[in-house]
């Protein structure tokens, strides 16, 4: 059984090498978890709630550790509430892994099984990926969310988490790496990077032999940049410019309450309203509702010149407005002109993250669904239902704006591929 590589930043003195040991690392351990059945690794997410309930009082020790230096370092506020591990969210974490545990293990699945003319069987069999490398920000509960999607999906993980949350992630590394051992279980099937020296990240993107995909979660400018220098598959979304639209036919109270939630109920997550777009002949009547409600929660709203005329007192919106990813109480309005100009809008400036409308007309609907091009949309849902937990599928390793593999909340089998597998009884080609 190979063991984790754990060392200090103070013991790490040649990153590179360092690195290489992880990879190293991993890949064996990768070997032992795509043949280990469901029971073991089952177990082992169990084990780790339990270790995880019992090291409650120092895991939010050394969260609060983490929001005291966040804030004598000038954290934003949407960072810090990212990295809050309030008592809800550590609930939060143990339910999400029991509810991975609870869930089909899609590995060993075969689909599309069918005789060919030969007589042999050919289906698509779904296996793990192999070394899956995470680098993610200050949200410390990611680090047990990778954990565990990883260790169900028979894959190891290399995790990197952000230097603002090192003491909770320390913490919660430890309740995972003895929940491994109570399993037996390989320690280094989820590996937490110990050094906070961003080489560690450039190399990490770098490790084709070692490494088959990276997962960044994060704020744009890491995205872009482990876009730009990975030379391993990435899964990736850069932003979450997300909107609403509430059509002409919208049951307004329930279009008041959707709009209210999309925006107040967090504000530093990807799947926040960031545009609010209204059909004009709503307009008049919602506007002043919506801002009321915006203003008891300290909303910020920026609108078009039609906005402005039925809201006088809020500022101007610019073109840089309509793309903002604020994460932050700033909500940007529009008034349009129906279904088109809503669509239009969202794609021009929108990021193919989540978009919904509201309405009572079900062609509408359907033709919302069908023409926004967003890795989730919505009829007369709060975009913050955009969330792997939300889905069904336990912990989610991210929402990816991609195209290709994986698309959405990544839950278990965006953790999986599928290779085709043939069954015969002695068949030749002829």
């Amino acid at each position: 059984m190979s063991a984790q590589v754990t060392s200090s930043d103070e013991a790490i003195r040649d990153v590179e090498a360092y690195m290489e040991r992880l990879g190293e690392a991993a890949r064996a351990a990768a070997t032992v978890m795509r043949r280990t059945p469901t029971g073991p690794k089952n177990a082992a997410l169990l084990a780790m709630a339990k270790r995880l309930e019992a090291a409650r009082d120092e895991v939010l020790a050394a969260n609060a550790r983490d929001l005291a230096r966040g804030r004598d370092g000038g954290l934003d506020a949407a960072l810090l509430d990212r990295l809050e591990l309030t008592p809800g969210r550590f609930d939060a974490m143990l339910e999400g892994l029991e509810q991975v545990a609870a869930l089909p293990d899609p590995v060993g699945e075969i689909d599309s099984l069918r005789y060919r003319p030969s007589g042999i069987q050919v289906g698509q069999m779904r296996v793990p990926l192999g070394v899956i490398g995470i680098i993610y920000e200050s949200r410390p509960n990611v680090t047990l969310e990778a954990a565990s999607l990883c260790l169900k999906s028979g894959n190891a993980a290399i995790l990197r988490g952000g230097s603002e949350a090192r003491d909770s992630n320390a913490a919660i590394a430890a309740c995972i790496r003895a929940g491994l051992l109570d399993a037996g279980l390989p320690e280094a099937a989820v590996q937490v990077v110990a050094t906070t020296d961003r080489a560690a990240v450039g190399r990490l993107i770098a490790m084709p032999e070692y490494v088959d995909v990276i997962i960044p979660r994060g704020g744009k400018s890491l995205i872009e940049r482990i876009s730009r220098e990975a030379r391993v598959p990435v899964i990736k979304h850069l932003d979450g410019v997300c909107h609403v639209y509430v059509d002409a036919t919208a049951d307004l109270d329930k279009a008041l309450a959707i709009a209210v939630n999309a925006k107040t109920h967090r504000y530093g997550t990807c799947n926040t309203m960031e545009t609010l777009l209204l059909d004009a002949p709503v307009a008049e009547a919602l506007l002043p509702r919506l801002a009321a409600a915006y203003a008891e929660h300290g909303v910020e709203l920026r609108g078009c010149e039609r906005a402005r005329a039925l809201l006088p007192g809020i500022a101007a919106a610019s073109e840089e407005d309509w793309g903002a990813e604020y994460l932050a109480p700033v909500l940007a309005l529009r008034v349009v002109d129906g279904i088109d100009a809503a669509v239009t809008h969202i794609e021009r400036y929108g990021s193919h993250h989540t978009d919904a409308i509201v309405t009572e007309d079900y062609a509408l609907a359907r033709r919302f669904m069908a023409e926004v091009d967003s890795s989730s949309v919505m009829v007369n849902a709060s975009t913050r239902f955009a969330d792997g937990f939300e889905y069904g599928l336990g912990a989610e390793i991210g929402i990816s704006t991609d195209k290709l593999h994986a698309r959405g909340p990544v839950g278990l089998e965006g953790l999986t591929t599928r290779k085709y597998v043939v069954l015969g009884d002695g068949q030749i080609r002829q």
